[in-house]
């Protein structure tokens, strides 16, 4: 019978302690815009295009190996 009194005393603690770190994330702001950052990342970043494409190796300009 102890035994079950510590695990419900356990469960208690743990579950006060998720609702203490609920009420302090609440409370700091965690929560106030949750649409804003979803849309963030289909809006285009000027900042992030560049002016022009790097130049690069183009296609077909390796000379083909032998396979030996």
């Amino acid at each position: 019978m102890s035994v079950i009194l510590i695990l419900i005393l356990a469960s208690l603690a743990v579950a006060l302690a998720f609702l203490a770190g609920f009420i302090w994330a609440v409370k700091s702001g965690q929560f106030d815009d949750t649409c804003t950052p979803a849309m963030r990342i289909l809006s285009e970043d000027e900042a992030a295009k560049p002016d022009r494409p790097e130049p690069g190796p183009t296609r077909g300009t390796q000379e083909p190996t032998t396979g030996r």
